[in-house]
């Protein structure tokens, strides 16, 4: 886990300065995300969950959801497999 990265200049979601352990509600998979791959990933989720509840997205935030899918894949591949592929 890379516990150095920094949050990119682009991301708008909320930050966390901690990390946490993430459990993959489907796989029952774990991983265990640094601050800033935590932030990404639960900008990601609650992406998913307002379109789900039929909440279309703003052009800006269609734009930061694929980014930061984007960014888990270099960043951090594992943990995109893990727990969002």
């Amino acid at each position: 886990m890379n516990n150095k990265q920094e949050t990119p200049s682009w991301f708008t979601g909320s930050t966390y300065s901690e990390g946490s352990v993430v459990l993959n509600p489907f796989s029952g998979d774990t991983y265990e995300l640094n601050a800033v791959e935590l932030s990404m990933y639960d900008f990601i989720m609650g992406c998913q969950h307002m379109w789900a509840m039929g909440i279309e997205p703003s052009a800006g935030t269609l734009d930061e959801f694929e980014r930061s899918l984007k960014w888990f894949t270099k960043n951090n591949i594992k943990a995109y497999m893990a727990l969002l592929d």
